[in-house]
């Protein structure tokens, strides 16, 4: 693990001295039942939930189980604005439920979102919640998610083998910083030059680091006079210039694709592919939509269509654009989420399926759409242009693609009043918009999530809305915004709610570790697991260099259900691993000790 060196600078503010510390935010975590029995008889369901940290607004959510496979290409809603195809769909969602640090409790009345009973059966219940009363806590005062072609930025929080990565870092195309250290030390941003490509004039939006190798980096380079992009490789030289990989497709560079005019969110990968889009939008009076994948040698696989999607005729006749983008896009466990700036639409794809079966109708998991009010454009009774969504000219302007481990959505929402981001559960469902403390109706740009396990956990935010509005009558000012990157805590679980006898009376069916509770945690935390047979059980915890460092059970024990708690008050914080083994069978688990 690597280890940094903590200094403490003394800083003079004004008349005001003050002194640096590391960054070290206050983590939320979320805590309630994994598998909750309840009659399904009209009666109200109190689930207990503990907030640890911080206040939360949380919203509660209650979907389908292991149903995706029988739920076909459906359209549905107002206007026809929920797409969804083989995914688990929401019955119910509340709004904004306000959480203090500790004990409360959810209610639930068993019904769906209509006011129907939901039948007798098992069900996955979700909690996304975020800090909604503390103030934005400062990462960096010298970052700031971009404008234009430096719009792009990310948060890795893995290593190269895809554990947690106790020091994850925030990347640009030129720009990188460990998060965790003093936020007001410009000495801790590391950076390179990125020379262009032969035959491009530009590069563009996100980079996509390689996943195995931190390395390495891929971006979008385009040349605007020939209409032409793709995708080209760096090596990462720290206070050099990168170096362009020549054994990337040609001299460097991936196959081309055509470039029809607007702002590229840049380049994606999921370890397996690249990803780009043609970030076509306004400037194209005929339909034109494309999500490109190529491989990890720089060839094309393929070129996707998705302007049935992205373009619309009745939008462009209306007054708005022929076509919407995408120029926003994020990646999560394989699937790639497409909005843009410049349109209502929100997608999640998933582009291995696609692959993998050759069918078109495996591409899309949903699509959320005008009608819903969630991102929704032109929804006003005053609007000019009714319901039309590719219009440029008409909030909510949409800058960044985030989601979570659970597979929720973000994106940061300009143009809607004093709101922050609107919300869009795992099928596309809109939960509507929440706001972080202090918010105003000013600009916004962007927002990402690092939840995997790190003592960094939460949500990272601009906070260019300090700023007020940066557009006026004499156009674009940029020194009308608050740079810099702030933190705000944010935890989402997921557990079942069942009309199933009580499994806890039953004998397991199988040998089971669940997760640690709480976890992150400081300093004691719950390790659960069960037995289907009596037998002689160890316990033991290992630090990420695969040392065991304790043994909190070693001993026979009896079928069934069983807990131990593990005291790390002597340990220093980071991440663990914690070991069951019962005969032949053993599990193993990752757990965060934050401090």
């Amino acid at each position: 693990m690597k280890k940094y060196l903590i200094m403490t600078v003394a800083l003079m503010l004004v008349v005001t001295t003050s002194f640096a510390a590391d960054f070290a935010p206050t983590l939320m975590k979320l805590s309630a039942e994994p598998i909750i029995n309840y009659n399904f008889d009209g009666s109200e369901l109190s689930i207990p939930l503990q907030v640890s940290g911080t206040n939360a607004g949380v919203f509660f959510s209650v979907y389908t189980k292991d149903m995706a496979e029988n739920i076909p290409l459906t359209v549905n809603g107002f206007l026809g604005w929920h797409f969804v195809n083989h995914v688990d769909t929401c019955i119910y969602h509340s709004s904004q439920i306000d959480c203090v640090n500790g004990a409360n409790t959810i209610n639930w009345d068993g019904k769906d979102q209509d006011g129907g009973v939901v039948p007798a059966g098992e069900y996955t219940y979700y909690l996304w919640a975020f800090d909604h009363l503390g103030a934005k806590q400062k990462m960096s005062e010298f970052l700031a998610v971009g404008w234009l072609w430096e719009r792009g930025a990310e948060i890795c929080g893995v290593d190269e083998q895809g554990l947690p990565n106790s020091n994850p870092f925030y990347y640009e195309k030129t720009r990188r910083w460990v998060i965790g250290g003093d936020p007001f030390d410009e000495a801790h941003i590391e950076t390179t030059a990125v020379p262009l490509a032969a035959g491009f004039d530009i590069n563009y939006g996100d980079a996509a680091v390689q996943p195995t190798d931190f390395n390495y980096f891929y971006l979008n380079v385009r040349n605007a006079g020939a209409s032409v992009a793709g995708v080209a490789k760096y090596k990462w030289v720290p206070g050099g210039e990168a170096e362009l990989q020549t054994d990337f497709g040609t001299d460097g560079h991936s196959d081309y694709y055509a470039y029809r005019g607007g702002l590229s969110p840049g380049v994606n990968t999921d370890g397996t592919y690249l990803y780009a889009v043609d970030e076509n939008y306004i400037t194209d009076n005929d339909p034109n939509s494309d999500f490109l994948i190529y491989d990890y040698e720089g060839t094309m696989i393929t070129e996707f269509d998705m302007s049935p999607w992205f373009s619309s005729l009745e939008d462009y006749q209306a007054g708005g654009q022929m076509n919407g983008g995408p120029n926003v896009f994020g990646q999560r466990e394989g699937y790639v989420f497409l909005t843009s700036n410049g349109s209502c639409l929100v997608q999640m794809v998933d582009p291995v399926k696609y692959l993998d079966t050759g069918s078109s109708d495996d591409f899309y998991v949903w699509s959320n759409d005008n009608g819903d009010y969630t991102l929704d454009r032109n929804y006003e009774e005053t609007a000019e242009r009714p319901w039309v969504c590719n219009d440029y000219d008409a909030g909510i302007f949409k800058e960044s693609a985030a989601e979570d481990d659970n597979l929720f959505f973000i994106a940061n929402a300009y143009g809607g009043g004093a709101v922050s981001c609107g919300l869009i559960g795992p099928d596309g469902t809109g939960f509507g918009y929440f706001a972080f403390a202090g918010e105003t109706a000013g600009w916004k740009m962007g927002s990402m999530f690092l939840d995997n396990d790190t003592p960094y956990d939460g949500i990272y935010t601009d906070n260019r809305q300090a700023g007020g509005d940066v557009w006026s009558e004499e156009g674009w000012n940029a020194n009308e915004y608050t740079s810099g990157i702030y933190f705000i805590g944010h935890d989402s679980i997921t557990g079942v709610i069942t009309s199933a006898v009580d499994v806890d009376e039953e004998a397991p069916a199988a040998f089971s570790v669940a997760q640690n509770s709480p976890n992150p945690f400081n300093p004691t935390t719950t390790i659960s697991f069960s037995l289907i047979e009596a037998a002689t059980v160890s316990v033991e915890i290992y630090n990420v260099a695969g040392q065991k460092v304790d043994t909190i059970a070693n001993g026979f024990l009896d079928a069934g259900s069983h807990s131990v708690v593990w005291d790390a008050s002597e340990f220093s914080a980071g991440v663990y691993f914690y070991t069951v083994k019962s005969g032949n069978l053993i599990e193993t688990k990752k757990m965060t000790l934050v401090k």
